[in-house]
């Protein structure tokens, strides 16, 4: 974990993608998108069905190395409305354990509004949490500090010769983007015009790597233009 601060608050970013607040132990994740794969498949796209466990499994980790008592997920935590119904039984298990030991809020996001059982949990459309706001998507008007997800960010990096892409946050002094969590999810160029119009101008992307943050200055670039790193 990373500590860095934001809003008056310190918080930890964790590789994984995820943020952890140690004054109220709390962790922050965005875009699960549990049950992305049995969507495609439903529509003829065949991916290996196992998205929903290999994210249960890694947010698992996450909470017993955090010790995070309170979990809020910042929206489009499934793929689509009926994501939960599809969710296989070990899945509800793991998921229903981890609701039932912690304060659990559900986000809604533009993938899951409508969902109603999410195997525990509390549903809000946004939140205000000691000052921070909490929602899906961030909104270009709002002044206070907020933290949001939907973009899945990504930096793409030349990196010994070689160019590689890794989920990234990007924040600004009152903005707060986090990657995508679910591990079947793509991702925007933090550079992207969605991005830049979300945040505006002054954003970083947010590299936690061992026990220091990399930062590099998010600009609207053209295609080819790509931030070089040493080493």
């Amino acid at each position: 974990m990373v500590p860095f601060s934001f809003g008056g608050h310190t918080l930890s970013a964790l590789a994984a993608g995820a943020v952890y607040w140690p004054a109220r132990h709390a962790l922050l994740v965005a875009d699960l998108h549990f049950e992305k794969a049995s969507w495609f498949a439903s529509r003829g796209q065949m991916l290996p069905p196992y998205d929903s466990i290999a994210t249960l499994t890694e947010l698992a980790a996450v909470l017993d190395a955090t010790g995070a008592t309170e979990i809020w997920c910042l929206g489009d935590s499934f793929h689509d409305s009926d994501g939960c119904d599809r969710l296989p039984q070990r899945a509800q298990a793991m998921l229903r354990a981890m609701t039932q030991k912690t304060h659990w809020t559900w986000i809604t996001g533009n993938h899951d509004p409508m969902i109603l059982d999410r195997c525990g949990g509390t549903v809000v459309d946004e939140a205000c949490v000691d000052g921070l706001e909490l929602r899906h998507e961030a909104d270009p008007r709002e002044t206070r500090p907020e933290v949001s997800g939907h973009f899945h960010p990504k930096l793409r990096l030349r990196l010994r010769g070689k160019q590689v892409a890794r989920r990234c946050f990007v924040a600004t002094e009152t903005k707060l983007i986090l990657p995508a969590f679910g591990s079947l999810t793509g991702g925007l160029d933090v550079d992207h015009p969605e991005i830049i119009r979300a945040v505006g101008t002054g954003a970083q992307a947010l590299l936690p790597v061992a026990d220091r943050m990399l930062r590099f200055p998010v600009a609207a670039q053209r295609p080819d233009t790509r931030i070089a790193v040493s080493g």
